[in-house]
């Protein structure tokens, strides 16, 4: 069973598909799974926590993996990178901000540069700046984002960017229906988060992973409540996408309150998430949330998310016309 695209072709996979590098969720275990199952795992960079990510390395051991970074935030720490490059990762994926100052870096150990984008024009920017890859992320994605939609956006970023560059989608991907739909909008391939929150081998809280199994798409929200809580300073136009609970429906609407109560509320907030206590403490999830009800082995995620793929795709293969530009199966 084989999906061969140009994703799997350039990063030299059996699966397109990859895991997001979530903060403090992707850790070098998950990593190591995604990619012993033919994908490939990123390991989250987050803010920047060099001790952190050395370790997450380590735990990934010999496996090809890669990793991502919120860009603004490695802008302000870039010996993070020199970090990261001395493990040979596969790839990095830079989000949320400026590639530029990075991608003659990355290219130099001879990875690939994936570049994660919510609009046309970025597109357009990181293809110009160096991307290898470009991630295409709808708003419906767990964590932070912008506004449009997944749909309308993947396609409209492959008829940007051209032939040669592999698309990959990501927002609302959580099993084949969706893998076989990003291919049929012209993506190369997937990017999953909030399905692989819910592994075995995520970092996330245990109370985290249950919230997730309990929630709808319906109940989550885009907001800065808990970047603010949490003394980030997101740039425009990012927000977060998380399931909603009471701390951020008390504040939301009143950022400028929270603002000048953000001593008391940040200290509150921290004592939070130390405890696990998620009614205040934020859980990014994307609306795909729906579709997660069990937290299986990554490896199993991949096998099934694949299966479910090569059946539709296959029945789609079946009835096309000849001129379909359907991905090749086999």
């Amino acid at each position: 069973m084989k999906l061969t695209t140009q994703l799997t072709e350039r990063l030299g996979i059996r699966y397109p598909i990859l895991l997001a590098p979530m903060a403090r969720v992707a850790g070098g275990q998950l990593a190591s799974a995604v990619s012993a199952a033919v994908g490939l795992g990123l390991i989250g960079g987050g803010y920047g926590d060099a001790e952190w990510l050395a370790r997450e390395f380590e735990l990934a051991g010999t496996s090809r993996v890669g990793v991502g970074f919120i860009t603004w935030s490695l802008a302000k720490r870039p010996t993070l990178l020199e970090l990261a490059l001395e493990r040979r990762p596969v790839a990095v994926m830079l989000s949320f901000g400026d590639p530029a100052p990075f991608v003659e870096q990355i290219k130099r150990i001879g990875a690939t540069v994936i570049c994660r984008v919510q609009t046309v024009a970025m597109a357009r920017d990181a293809v110009a700046k160096g991307a290898d890859v470009l991630v295409a992320q709808g708003a419906e994605a767990g964590g932070h984002g912008v506004a449009r939609g997944t749909m309308t956006l993947v396609p409209a970023v492959v008829d940007a960017v051209g032939p040669e560059l592999p698309v990959v989608a990501a927002g609302g991907i959580a099993d084949g229906r969706g893998l076989a739909a990003a291919l049929m909008l012209g993506a190369s391939g997937v990017l999953m988060g909030t399905r692989f929150f819910a592994s075995e081998e995520a970092l996330g809280h245990p109370a985290a992973k249950q919230k997730l199994l309990r929630a709808s798409g319906d109940e989550t929200v885009r907001s800065s409540v808990f970047d603010i809580s949490r003394r980030l300073a997101w740039p425009a136009p990012f927000t977060g996408r998380a399931l909603r609970n009471a701390y951020v429906d008390y504040w939301l609407g009143r950022e400028t309150d929270l603002l000048r109560q953000i001593d008391v509320e940040a200290a509150r907030y921290a004592a939070a998430a130390e405890a696990g206590d998620f009614d205040t403490a934020v859980v990014y999830a994307g609306e795909v949330v729906d579709l997660v009800n069990d937290v299986p082995p990554a490896g199993v995620i991949v096998e099934r998310v694949v299966s479910e793929a090569t059946r539709l795709l296959g029945a789609a293969a079946a009835t096309a016309a000849p001129q379909s530009r359907a991905p090749a199966v086999s």
